[in-house]
């Protein structure tokens, strides 16, 4: 497959999403701002697809990012592939939109380009970020994600996005869409943790065969947080195979593991807030 920077798949709405994206996801702990930087050096080397999310709490800031790129002619708004995600509080049908609509008024934009379901767990409506009870535990509710989906079509016939998928999705659960009376839009794509040491062959397989993309984040590896990582678990990109092969081929072990999904007909989303990083990763192109 010939790769350019800016090569795009067709989604099977017939929207198009550019292979390679930069992540923006942080820990609390690191100041919103650096999202921001590294939104604009990421649209200044070339790339033009950022994927954030209502939750990450930095939309205000990559929006910000967006807008003094596109002032300054670095970009046009068609140009840049933007993706947000509704947060798991806001399932409920009627909320659907206006989790939408505060994403766009943090943005200021008009629209997005892909809106995901961010999980398919959904907790109770509110504005607790996760609602929790007495003892800390999450409280749960239960709307039926097929509800869920049908306003996120009706979002997508009112213009707000452009193209509307799903995140951290099963194949079990993806059929539930697929399979539901009277669907107008089918997912474009499932957002899923995918590398080398979890490939998601057989979620990869099921996806493609309904047409519908398989976007990996944490491509680089997972982002190790003490509270869900085993931190004594091997480091991807310290794998000996993987730097061989860099080494051979005289690139960084980050744009081997990336090619490799790409050539899989993958998405990948690459996540660093260092301005060289950002660079090198899109360089996985040429």
């Amino acid at each position: 497959m010939a790769l350019t920077k800016h090569s795009r798949i067709t989604l099977n709405d017939g929207h198009k999403i550019p292979v390679v994206g930069l992540g923006t996801y942080a820990p609390d702990e690191v100041p919103k701002s650096q999202a921001e930087e590294a939104v604009k050096v990421a649209l200044e080397v070339g790339y033009q697809h950022i994927d954030s999310a209502f939750i990450y709490g930095n939309e205000v800031e990559v929006g910000r990012a967006i807008n003094a790129k596109i002032t300054d002619g670095t970009v046009k708004r068609e140009d840049v592939f933007y993706t947000s995600k509704l947060w798991s509080t806001y399932h409920t049908p009627e909320l659907v939109r206006p989790c939408l609509v505060k994403s766009l008024k943090n943005l200021q934009l008009d629209y997005v380009d892909l809106y995901l379901i961010h999980i398919p767990i959904e907790f109770k409506p509110g504005e607790d970020l996760p609602p929790t009870d007495e003892s800390g535990k999450e409280i749960y509710h239960n709307t039926d994600i097929r509800d869920t989906w049908k306003a996120m079509e009706d979002c997508k016939e009112a213009g707000l996005v452009k193209s509307i998928g799903v995140s951290n999705f099963n194949h079990k659960q993806l059929e539930l869409i697929l399979n539901m009376p009277g669907l107008r839009f089918k997912p474009v794509c499932n957002q899923v943790e995918c590398h080398l040491f979890l490939n998601q062959s057989k979620l990869l397989e099921f996806c493609k065969s309904h047409d519908i993309i398989l976007e990996a984040y944490g491509v680089l590896g997972s982002t190790r947080d003490v509270n869900w990582y085993d931190q004594t678990a091997p480091i991807l990109l310290e794998d000996p195979v993987l730097n061989a092969i860099a080494k051979k081929r005289g690139r960084t072990p980050a744009q081997v593991a990336m090619r490799h999904m790409l050539q899989k007909g993958i998405v990948v989303l690459a996540k660093s807030f260092k301005a060289e990083r950002i660079k090198q990763n899109l360089e996985v192109m040429g």
